[in-house]
């Protein structure tokens, strides 16, 4: 490695190669930019934004609050996962038969589902979704289920109560008392209160479980029928049942069963734009502020100074705290009183440190003396000679200005539209995930907020001994 310093982008980009931090550094910024792109590409802001603040009922087919499919690794166990069947589909599994009642207009409809249940585990929930299609009286329903071993549950029959209702199965008394009452008969139990609906129909059924409440999971297969009594001619029935599991996706879903993936793909362009937009802006403005200063002095760099130290002593969340409660703000907005708020910040003081040095080079007096102008000499002779020095710093601010960020929509300050990683944490902290041992649910969005500040460190940190060549000698 040279200890002269590097200039040119190619060079630098060589030079950066040399050093582990910056290869660790753009390998992370690489997958993140890989990221933001697939994010951007799969799933279009507009129907990003319509499928976070969409209402429960657009994933309502989800399980509520899941980890995802690759914690069972951790788990050690087989977690099930969400089973769907629509008689209006058909595929294997799934059968429709119509049979009209002689000499009525009444008719008989038939569905069968059948499922594989070889997990080692409980589903989450179990939903029966009716569709219907009638004049006057609403279909009478009559559900059975066959188990593997061979037992037939009853649920008693029940009329539909609109033609779009639903059968909320893991959670109706009448199924937990009809299962119940099934299982005390068949084996003589006093049937444990412990057990729900869910394990008196995928549970092994035995009198020494059902009474301590304790029954394994029978795997092999289920058959669901429902029959349907229709009356009038034009009449029908259609049937989803969806079987919910307790693993979903890549990331899980939250308690409004979105799936997380969606905030955590497009909480990475929006956080990598915040930071390099902030800081960029920031820095560069700073730069300009600082020469201007330097190279005037007098009365104008007093000013800047003061200003500068007022700025610095400011107490910079509470402002933005402040406009964020009172104003509805979106990210471009919050973006606007960052930059504002750290014009005159930390950086003008070493930028004019520099300024204050580069004036006493000899082609700034050459320049002087051929009568080049007050602003080409700022522009062209300075800001150019400083820049390189003020890289590594711009690249180190990107993570704090991606926290900020992060920060203000934990707080429920941020963009309340788009999905981020602090609006992921928000979400998490008021559905009580730790709390309810929900770790996944945290860990994603935290995991990718500290991949982005180590990618930006490494970044910066290694830039800085590129172009101080004295750090390089340490």
């Amino acid at each position: 490695m040279s200890s002269r310093p590097v200039s040119g982008i190619k060079a630098t980009l060589k030079e950066l190669l040399t050093y582990k931090s910056g290869v660790l550094g753009l390998a992370i910024l690489a997958f993140l930019v890989a990221f933001s792109i697939y994010a951007v590409v799969t799933i279009p802001y507009d129907q990003a934004i319509k499928l976070w603040r969409g209402s429960e009922d657009i994933w309502i087919e989800n399980p509520r609050a899941v980890p995802p499919e690759w914690w069972e690794i951790f788990v050690g166990r087989k977690l099930p996962r969400t089973i769907k069947l629509d008689s209006r589909i058909q595929t294997f599994g799934v059968s429709k038969a119509v049979t009209p009642i002689a000499g009525t207009d009444m008719k008989l409809v038939s569905i069968s589902f059948m499922f594989d249940y070889q997990y080692d585990d409980y589903p989450s929930e179990l939903n029966i979704f009716f569709h219907a299609k009638y004049t006057k009286d609403p279909p009478i329903v009559k559900i059975t289920i066959q188990r593997p071993d061979g037992l037939t549950l009853e649920i008693p029959r029940f009329s539909l109560r609109a033609p779009n209702d639903s059968l909320y199965y893991s959670i109706s008394e009448e199924v937990r008392k009809a299962l119940a009452l099934y299982a005390a008969t068949k084996y003589g139990a006093n049937v444990s209160d412990l057990l729900d609906q869910l394990e008196l129909t995928f549970g092994k059924y035995s009198r020494e479980g059902l009474e301590k409440g304790n029954l394994p999971v029978e795997k092999g297969i289920y058959r669901m029928n429902i029959e349907a009594t229709c009356f009038g001619e034009d009449s029908d029935l259609e049937a989803k049942v969806v079987i919910y599991g307790q693993v979903y996706g890549p990331a899980g879903t939250d308690n409004l069963r979105r799936p997380l993936e969606i905030a955590l793909l497009w909480g990475a362009p929006v956080a990598l734009a915040f930071g390099l937009t902030a800081s960029l802006v920031t820095s560069m403005l700073q730069m300009i502020i600082a020469t201007i200063g330097a190279w005037y002095g007098g009365v104008v760099d007093s000013v800047i100074q003061r200003i500068t130290e007022v700025y610095m002593i400011l107490p910079f969340l509470p402002f933005l705290i402040i406009i964020a409660a009172f104003y509805k703000v979106d990210i471009w907005v919050i973006l606007t009183v960052v930059i504002v708020l750290s014009i005159f910040g930390a950086g003008i003081k070493s930028t004019r440190a520099l300024v204050l040095s580069i004036k006493e080079y000899p082609y700034i007096e050459a320049a002087k003396a051929y009568g080049a102008s007050d602003w080409r000499i700022i522009f062209l002779y300075i800001i150019p000679k400083i820049i390189p020095p003020i890289v590594p710093g711009l690249i180190g601010a990107v993570p704090g200005y991606v926290f900020l960020e992060a920060a203000l929509s934990f707080l429920g300050l941020g963009d309340p539209f788009l999905p981020t990683w602090g609006k992921v944490l928000n979400d998490a902290y008021n559905g009580g995930a730790l709390y309810r041992g929900y770790y996944y649910w945290v860990l994603e969005p935290s995991i990718l907020l500290m991949l982005t500040a180590f990618a930006f460190a490494f970044l910066g940190f290694a830039l800085d001994r590129i172009v101080n060549p004295r750090l390089r000698e340490m």
